[in-house]
């Protein structure tokens, strides 16, 4: 879905795509090309803004008469006339405060509650692999071992975010994409380019901030059905509500699939089973919120998402592992004067992994992250100004045994951002103390100009840092003691055009990584790696047609050797479509990746590949919709990692129920 309905409840502020009209039981959304509106239940903002909307109903959509007899969640949507107000979105993850998106200097991508439930049998990587500069790998289907790549950079160059909250391994490094419940998820922000400036290590590539469903006013319970392939069943149901000053949320999720044979007969050690590794799984998540007066909130959540997946080890055995992601946090936010807005904000995060039955010698993995965040935010003459201080500690355990297992990291961090009469400008500065590697200091300067109403141009120029994970350093065989952080120098060019229903944005990046590690029979140092390409994006609307395309071309390398970085390719192309028609809403997606390695030194080839999804939904009301969705449509078979599968052709149908 192109729309972008960004669930966002504050009485100081309206987001751009934030509900705006209320007319009977019905209220108008728009969304963030300002183009596009949602029947929705929201904020009455005043029946005057009526007016600037026309009264026929329409939904965007995809052109695929194929698709005619399939169905799916819709929102009933209506057309602005020409001389509506062009709203735009609100987000926080570009500069850690409210920022309005066509004043940042950095790229960030929303990704709606719509895209997500028009994503039904999909992982979170791969709906991320959807958007412009990201691709991923999978070690085959749902809940196994998956890695983002944005714009190139290692997937451990990224932090995942859940509420804030970092959802990671410390043990790998890498963020843990693999048991995150979608159907919990109420919208994403992506920000792409450095950002340790703002969030510390790892912050090379980007971040990925992942927003649960949180309270509304009423009531609103839901419920949805998904049935499909491999024997896919996925049951979920929520309640969120709110009355007066107190708001809450609670979801559950149970969701199995028998999977298919994840290896296949190029895999490495012999781990080839060709039996069925199927995957459970059960998710809870929960939160509230309390105003405690007219200027502070208090707020506290949970997500615990349980699994248990099936992996092959060898030719005649399966390993059966539980897998359990858990993140709780607890926060107060106010004004301490009308300018000032500080808050204080604790947290945990819980990876823990462990073998049930194993082939070889059963193994478990724990990793636990506990981070204070204090922040204020100061309105200036020039912007918003930000500072605070974290303190991030993280513990490994299990089965391994590990030189050192908990470290602790210190920091400061301030900034600034701001916008006036088409300029916007951002600088942040952080200064992070690790226990292990003593002090790093990051920064970030960016400026943008709005040359006239549709064109813009922007410019960012940002270091980072990535301390080396608890494996690199110690895991048997592999860990390298005498590793050192990388250090990384990006520059972001940009230039954008956007107007009367259409956007195209050209981006340039730079990423130069100096003492990159590099993951092959030992953990190494290199001395260089550089990432450098462009990104081509449009999106437009054709009456009830909306049309979406990206073009990524990179060259991701070891200077030293001149090698392509492994499981990246050069190439990839994502196109997208939708078409509105009366009650349906018809949809697809081609993604076509390039050749790639799977290897450092570039002999492991993985091939080309193109897959097809196609979708219909269909709304019986405006409570009551449903979906037929149907993935890489010609049974295209294909690698992200080398002897793992990938999904062959598969078909849900999901019913979905929410009171609005």
């Amino acid at each position: 879905m192109l729309g972008k309905a960004i669930d966002v409840y504050s009485p100081a502020r309206i987001p751009a795509n934030k509900v705006l009209v209320r007319h009977g039981f019905m209220t108008l959304k728009c969304d963030t090309q300002g183009y596009r509106c949602g029947w929705q239940r929201g904020i009455y903002l005043g029946i005057f803004l009526m007016k600037t909307f026309s009264n026929s109903e329409r939904i965007s959509g995809l052109t695929l008469a194929l698709c005619a007899a399939f169905s799916n969640t819709v929102w009933a949507q209506n057309a602005p006339t020409p001389q509506a107000t062009q709203l735009k979105p609100v987000v926080v993850t570009a500069a850690r405060t409210d920022t309005r998106a066509d004043e940042l200097v950095s790229e960030v991508v929303v990704i709606d509650r719509a895209s997500i439930e028009s994503n039904a049998g999909r992982t979170l990587t791969e709906l991320l692999s959807r958007q412009a500069g990201l691709q991923l790998t999978s070690n085959g289907g749902l809940g196994k071992y998956s890695s983002a790549f944005v714009r190139g950079t290692e997937s451990r160059h990224t932090i995942l975010l859940v509420d804030g909250v970092r959802v990671g391994s410390a043990t790998t490094g890498a963020p843990s994409w693999d048991n995150i419940p979608l159907d919990m998820v109420d919208r994403i922000e992506v920000l792409k380019g450095p950002a340790s400036a703002l969030y510390g290590s790892e912050a090379v590539g980007g971040v990925v901030q992942v927003f649960l469903r949180k309270g509304v006013k009423g009531l609103q319970p839901s419920a949805s059905l998904t049935l499909g392939s491999h024997s896919h069943v996925q049951a979920d149901a929520s309640l969120r509500g709110g009355d007066g000053a107190l708001s809450y949320a609670i979801g559950v999720q149970r969701a199995q699939d028998k999977g298919f044979s994840a290896t296949n007969s190029k895999a490495a050690f012999g781990n080839y089973n060709a039996d069925k590794d199927g995957f459970k799984q059960n998710a809870l998540n929960a939160s509230v919120s309390y105003q405690i007066s007219p200027n502070w909130n208090m707020d506290a959540g949970l997500l615990y998402s349980d699994s248990v997946n099936h992996y092959d080890d060898t030719l005649a055995g399966d390993t059966r592992a539980a897998v359990r992601n858990q993140t709780l946090h607890a926060g107060v936010a106010g004004k301490v004067m009308p300018s000032w807005t500080a808050s204080l904000r604790v947290s945990r995060s819980n990876d823990r992994s462990r073998d049930i039955e194993s082939a070889y010698m059963p193994s478990a993995f724990d990793t636990q992250q506990d981070q204070i965040t204090w922040q204020n935010n100061v309105d200036t003459p020039l912007g918003v100004a930000m500072f605070g201080a974290e303190r991030l500690t993280q513990k490994v355990d299990g089965s391994t045994a590990y030189d050192v297992s908990q470290r602790h990291v210190n920091s400061v961090f301030a900034g600034v951002n701001g916008a006036a009469n088409g300029h916007s400008w951002q600088a942040n500065v952080r200064r992070d103390s690790n226990s292990q590697f003593g002090d790093s200091n990051t920064w970030l300067l960016g400026y943008g100009y709005a040359i006239n109403p549709a064109w813009r141009v922007n410019a960012s120029y940002g270091t980072s840092f990535v301390a080396p994970s608890f494996n690199q350093l110690y895991y048997p065989g592999f860990g390298n003691t005498t590793l050192l952080p990388e250090k990384g120098k990006n520059l972001d060019l940009g230039v954008s055009y956007s107007a009367n229903g259409h956007s195209v944005k050209l981006i340039h990046f730079d990423n130069k990584i100096q003492g990159f590690i590099s993951n092959s029979t030992q953990a190494a140092n290199i001395p260089r790696a550089r990432i450098d390409g462009w990104t081509l994006g449009y999106t437009g609307q054709f009456g009830p047609v909306s049309l979406h395309a990206n073009v990524d071309a990179l060259n991701p390398r070891n200077e030293l050797t001149g090698q392509q970085l492994a499981r990246r390719a050069k190439t990839q192309v994502s196109l997208g479509a939708e078409y509105a028609m009366g009650a349906w809403l018809l949809g697809g997606h081609v993604l076509s990746v390039g050749k790639r390695y799977d290897d450092a030194k570039n002999t492991l080839v993985l091939n080309s590949y193109t897959t097809v999804d196609l979708f219909a939904n269909y709304a019986f009301n405006k409570d009551v919709s449903a979906q037929m969705k149907m993935n890489n449509v010609t049974n295209k078979s294909y690698e992200t990692s080398y002897g793992f599968n990938q999904p062959g052709r598969t078909a849900y149908l999901s019913l979905r129920y929410t009171l609005k």
